[in-house]
């Protein structure tokens, strides 16, 4: 465990760094964008003065790279992630404190279900191999996980939105409402995230059914499963003692990764139904080429595509007894 911080450390160190040079690359810089931002709405030149000041906020591009990179770390150790270029003077981490409940609660909630749906089902296909069941579902499975997810969402869209007018077509909530713990305002995050939610999980559970069927066909020949039938244990417990148990495990670990990937966001899903999430602030921070904002949602995803790994990594070792026998 203590190699495996070591590393994890060190890659987040790594990504810390690619994150602070990665933007610097591309043209433009951010104290650019708002001195450009400021002459369009007030129509002045920015003088020299409000230029110093601008840049000592957002970054001088002409001074010293190793400077600005200590004081970017400098920055991150005080949970200082900069200030938005276009919501100014609105803190970054303000803007990622607004998006991320909407993202936990949409991608969050859909990952869940079609992790437990896709592994139940698969479990059973896996099961009754060559049945009815399995002929039927293993087959649209397959074809649904074929599918392009951003067709299927504006597919939905189309049909369910546009067409019958059973869900909104943008947002994550009625405006006209007042945000907070009310009713209203509860139907209404359900109603507009109902399409979202549905879309994500028909397209997310059929690759954890496929991936769950083939391990159970597998795990259902080795000796123990044999030996479980041979002491006469109830089907139902072989099933979920016995081969579920063992053949979940891969399952698992990808289950942890796709939580990583949570805070992130299903971008296209949140740009497609314009959802006021992680995903959808990334998008319009790159349109706006509002860097500190880029930086901050990066640098978020980073550091919990790393702890869900870090975590796989334990839980893996806490339910595979032969991996802490090796260790």
């Amino acid at each position: 465990m203590a190699r495996r911080t070591g590393f994890y450390l060190a890659a987040a160190w790594a990504a810390i760094t690619l994150n602070f040079f990665l933007p610097r690359l591309m043209p433009g810089d951010p104290s650019a964008a708002v001195v450009a931002q400021l002459q369009q709405v007030s129509g002045q030149q920015v003088d020299q003065h409000q230029l110093a000041a601008i840049q000592r906020l957002f970054g001088d591009p002409s001074a010293n790279i190793g400077q600005q990179y200590l004081d970017y770390l400098r920055q991150l150790a005080n949970f200082d992630l900069g200030t938005s270029v276009t919501y100014f003077p609105t803190p970054v981490g303000d803007l990622l404190w607004q998006g991320l409940p909407w993202t936990l609660l949409l991608v969050g909630t859909t990952t869940v279900i079609a992790f437990v749906l896709g592994t139940g089902l698969g479990a059973v296909a896996g099961w009754r191999a060559g049945t009815r069941f399995d002929t039927i579902v293993s087959p649209l499975t397959t074809f649904v996980s074929a599918i392009p997810y951003f067709w299927m969402a504006l597919l939905g869209l189309w049909v369910f939105s546009f067409l019958l007018g059973w869900f909104p077509l943008s947002g994550g909530y009625d405006p006209d409402l007042a945000i907070g713990p009310n009713l209203p305002f509860l139907l209404s995050v359900l109603q507009y995230g109902a399409l979202p939610a549905a879309t994500i999980v028909f397209s997310a559970f059929g690759g954890w059914l496929l991936g769950m069927r083939n391990m159970t066909v597998t795990t259902v020949r080795e000796d123990y499963v044999l030996l479980a039938h041979a002491k006469g244990l109830s089907t139902r417990r072989v099933l979920l003692r016995y081969a579920a148990r063992n053949a979940l495990l891969p399952n698992f670990t990808g289950f942890a990764l796709a939580l990583g990937h949570v805070v992130g966001g299903a971008l296209l899903t949140e740009i497609v139904f314009s959802y006021p999430g992680i995903g959808y602030l990334m998008y319009s921070a790159l349109q706006q080429r509002d860097y500190p904002v880029m930086q901050g949602v990066f640098f978020m995803i980073t550091l919990t595509v790393l702890l869900a790994n870090l975590l796989a990594d334990t839980v893996y070792v806490l339910l595979d007894p032969r991996i802490r026998d090796q260790g």
